[in-house]
């Protein structure tokens, strides 16, 4: 087994993976990345599956020594990001060698960044993934954050297949002095709310606070009216708007309660919450209304783009310069040809 020694931690880097959905039933936070397009693709570019753990690191990044080679990718979030003191690419397979110190500084634009390592990183599932939730010291390395002199297992692995062709353009990240769309869907509790609210939620300018972490970002700027019904606790999905008492939306995170009694007005498309996750606070939003079909379609045509561009990896291996396995190979056919 080879490790990875943090030298420095970063502001709260964790290991997570698509989270444990399954134990929700049983009162655990589902937890998993907060942007998940950004995870796959990490993982797309080092040869993983969709669900190994990645670190997840927000705002600075961590600083990291390689025990063993192997390959990396960083997406997400836009850092400044240097290997061995020169900086390095994001959003592409870059190969390591033992002994080599990975620095990710403060980030440039967005707010999450992501650090794939071929083979993924090797700690212990607890009930089905590897994903840390904090405030219950579940999952990841022990539970918690990362901290200097951690050493994380993780696979030595020295060939990957064509890893030059790795690479793939930066993902959509929020301009911070912009005003960004976001996209809604209908909540359960929509018709608690009357007319001039529905229009309030989509006409006013709301505001990421500083109170935004993995469980919530609270929302500043324009509220609304809470409506006068009792609502019984029920159970919570991501991207949730809930609409507490002084009427300032709370949207539910990776690690929210897995039940609330909060009306939620609308939840914002899965196709928009990774882009939502890397605001950054001040940023400002407005909301636009999309039907729940409008949603599945734009889902549809993110995962057909990530499909695409895995098979589009997959078919590198077949053009130059090809990797230490395809070299052997090509050497092997000459020598046999001759």
């Amino acid at each position: 087994m080879a490790f990875l020694q943090v030298i420095e931690p970063g502001l709260q880097t964790t290991i997570q993976d698509t989270g444990r959905v399954d134990a929700q039933r049983f009162g655990f936070p589902a937890s998993g990345s907060v942007d998940r397009a950004a995870t796959r693709l990490a993982n797309l570019l080092v040869g993983n599956a969709e669900g190994t753990a990645v670190l997840e690191f927000p705002l600075v990044g961590p600083t990291l020594e390689f025990e063993r080679s192997t390959f990396i990718a960083l997406t997400g979030a836009r850092f400044k990001a240097e290997l061995n003191h020169a900086l390095i690419p994001m959003n592409q397979c870059l190969q390591v060698q033992a002994g080599d110190i990975l620095k990710i500084g403060p980030v440039e634009k967005g707010r999450i960044g992501y650090l794939a390592i071929a083979g993924g990183i090797q700690t212990a599932p607890v009930l089905g993934s590897q994903s840390t939730t904090i405030r219950l010291h579940l999952g990841g390395f022990h539970g918690r954050a990362l901290e200097a002199g951690d050493l994380i297992p993780i696979k030595k692995q020295t060939v990957l297949t064509s890893f030059y062709h790795r690479r793939a353009q930066a993902q959509r990240l929020p301009n911070q002095d912009e005003i960004i769309k976001i996209r809604l869907i209908k909540g359960p509790q929509w018709q608690w709310f009357d007319h001039l609210n529905q229009q309030r939620l989509f006409q006013g300018t709301f505001k990421v606070t500083n109170q935004a972490d993995r469980m919530g970002y609270r929302l500043g700027g324009t509220k609304l009216q809470v409506p006068k019904k009792n609502l019984l606790s029920t159970a919570t999905v991501r991207g949730a708007l809930q609409i507490p008492q002084n009427g300032e939306p709370i949207v539910l995170m990776a690690d929210r309660q897995t039940t609330g009694g909060y009306p939620v007005i609308a939840v914002i498309a899965t196709i928009d919450l990774g882009y939502f996750a890397q605001c950054q606070a001040g940023q400002k939003i407005q909301f636009e209304l999309i039907t729940l079909e409008q949603a599945r379609q734009a889902l549809d045509q993110l995962r057909q783009e990530l499909d695409q561009f895995e098979q589009t990896v997959l078919a590198g291996k077949y053009r130059p310069p090809y990797g230490i396995s395809r070299v052997a190979s090509q050497r092997i056919s000459r020598m046999l040809e001759e």
